[in-house]
């Protein structure tokens, strides 16, 4: 039998609407309820895209000089950047637009189910119906860091542009997606054969373009997605799960019905147990159990829209705890990177690629009267991942200077990363040789690498286009692990009594540290594993631990230091996170700790 695709009429005729809506999305300005109405005027869509396209011909040599001109624009020069790169895996057989970390140090990463064969067969020769095609090719993978081994696994429904988050069990959960999938929820075991779980009734509403974050109850919020104004609550286990509760905010920073700017919007828990939700350019404090409007916060300003598909990114700065636990609620600060112009993706659809925005904001969200603080990046950026590392620095990664998220719409990739320090600001790093555009994503794993993959501004997969589908997966070393960098890395041995913590519990962790060491200069970090996609990191989280004391010479090298974990589910909601150590800003391997 011949792997792929069994190809009929009604198949093909089915493919072919599947590209014409695909087309239309972006450059005909059609909504997802439009190009998926049995009504649409398919003559129509054609015409639109008969004319985009004698625009897009005529300037296409343009676009190439510049895009392969900015790609070098930053690489060239005698300056030496720090960090460095290394090529993982060539193919992992699909395009990584979602990725997660389990706490098996695994990464599962998957596309969406109708863009076409991938480069990877579904298990023991598998097949599935699909709409009415059969496929024979797997849309998900786990991918092993250790020895860059990779599985196969079996998506049944369509996850393009969807959410996640990993639950307190470590069981990672996923929602959404596209058509057959909008309404599915998908659960995903860490255990060495297990597969996709899916539930086809998850969501009350569906969800493409949603966010999701963890709460104190465990519990997962999904927030908005296109055209749904409102959240609920996964897993569906109680009476209260079954509500659907309305959120106008989502509607009222809505740009145009065709261009949002408010999908996937930036949610990050407070210490105080509400959610904040940013959207466009604005946010709102919101009390999603009474579903009450806690605050309004102030418009960032700028005049840029900062959710897709005038992406930037968002973080949640790293939350420093006091050994008092009881000393109160603790600070949080937002910062936010990127974006663009709200009509930019309208104008990139007409051939003209705007500028991105350098700017970004940081605002304490606790703070009585909230300010907008605002500082440039030294180089422009929509589409760029925002990263927590394990020193509670900021990595800012992929993306592009020009154009907006979607299809084809995007020029002059960025290829520098950029680190953030809240006190020596901004620094560019050593840049990678490839582009990563709309649909890459970036991921912290537990050795301090970050994990980088993805990119596929096409409706399918493409080899042969100016940014073609992009299956490899890199690994980025920030400076603290380059080659050249003088300084002894952390090991940790234990951690006592156990690593199963409980909230405001006293424990031990012991390390080494091969080198003369300086306490002062030390503390630890316990790391939020995320969900990202579309440049939002989902649900990651640094927390700056309490210290009471730390034993141990510097002449021997082993160090015991007695902390306190965080006080509430609200500062650390439940489940599993990464417990570095930090000497001179060097992380140790992270170990898994799960807490409730």
């Amino acid at each position: 039998m011949t792997l792929g695709y069994r190809h009929s009429p009604r198949a093909e005729t089915t493919k072919a609407k599947n590209y014409l809506r695909l087309w239309a999305f972006n450059a005909c300005s059609l909504s997802s309820h439009e190009i998926n109405s049995p009504a649409v005027n398919h003559k129509n869509v054609l015409v639109c895209i008969t004319g985009f396209t004698a625009t897009m011909a005529a300037k296409t040599i343009v676009f190439l000089l510049l895009a392969i001109c900015s790609f070098f624009t930053l690489a060239l020069g005698s300056h030496t950047y720090q960090g460095e790169w290394k090529l993982l895996k060539k193919s992992i057989g699909i395009s990584a637009m979602h990725m997660a970390l389990l706490p098996n140090d695994r990464i599962v990463a998957f596309d969406w189910t109708t863009m076409g064969p991938s480069n990877i067969t579904l298990p023991n020769g598998t097949c599935l119906k699909i709409s009415d095609t059969i496929d024979c090719y797997a849309h998900s993978v786990e991918f092993n860091p250790a020895n860059r081994n990779v599985r196969a696994l079996t998506i049944r429904t369509d996850t393009w542009c969807s959410s996640g988050a990993l639950a307190p069990d470590g069981m990672l959960v996923q929602s959404g997606g596209y058509d057959e999938g909008e309404r599915v929820v998908r659960y995903f075991k860490q255990s060495p054969n297990s597969d996709w779980i899916e539930d086809p009734n998850g969501l009350i509403t569906p969800r493409w373009y949603a966010s999701n974050q963890i709460l104190p109850n465990g519990k997962i919020i999904v927030v908005g997605g296109r055209d749904q104004f409102s959240y609920e609550f996964i897993p569906k286990s109680s009476k209260s799960d079954q509500t659907l509760y309305q959120l106008p905010f989502l509607e009222q920073t809505m740009y145009t019905k065709y261009v949002q700017n408010n999908l996937y919007p930036f949610t990050h828990l407070s210490p105080d147990g509400n959610l904040f939700i940013f959207a466009n350019d604005r946010a709102i404090l919101l009390d999603y159990v009474k579903n009450n409007l806690v605050r309004n916060y102030p418009v960032m300003p700028g005049g840029f829209s900062r959710n897709y598909p005038s992406t930037g990114s968002s973080v949640l700065l790293p939350i420093k705890l006091l050994k008092n636990i009881n000393h109160g609620t603790p600070d949080a600060e937002v910062f936010i990177c990127g974006g663009t112009l709200p009509h930019s993706n309208a104008k990139a659809n007409e051939g003209v690629f705007l500028e991105a925005t350098k700017t970004c904001g940081r605002l304490v969200i606790t703070a009585a009267n909230p300010k907008w603080e605002m500082e440039d990046m030294p180089i422009n950026r929509v589409m760029g991942d925002m990263l927590l590392l394990p020193t509670g620095d900021v990595l800012i990664i992929n993306g592009a200077a020009r154009g907006a998220a979607g299809w084809g719409v995007a020029r002059e990739p960025v290829l520098n990363p950029v680190l953030y320090n809240v006190v020596s600001k901004f620094e560019v790093l050593k840049p990678s040789k490839i582009p990563r555009v709309y649909h890459s994503t970036a991921h912290l794993l537990s050795d301090g690498r970050v994990l980088v993959g993805g990119s596929n501004p096409n409706g399918d997969y493409n080899f042969t286009t100016l940014f073609p589908t992009e299956l490899s997966l890199e690994a980025f070393y920030p400076p603290y692990l380059s080659s050249n960098i003088n300084k002894p890395r952390p090991f940790i041995n234990w951690v006592r009594p156990s690593l199963e913590l409980r909230y405001k519990q006293k424990f031990s962790l012991a390390f080494d540290l091969r080198g003369k060491g300086d306490i002062k200069k030390m503390y630890v970090t316990m790391v939020a594993p995320s969900f990202t996609t579309h440049s939002f990191a989902m649900n990651q989280r640094v927390l700056v631990l309490g210290l009471d004391q730390v034993h141990g010479t510097s002449s021997t090298g082993n160090f015991v230091v007695q902390g306190h974990a965080p006080a509430t589910a609200a500062v650390a909601p439940p489940g599993y996170y990464l417990l570095f150590v930090v000497h001179d800003g060097v992380p140790s391997r992270g170990t898994w700790v799960n807490i409730k």
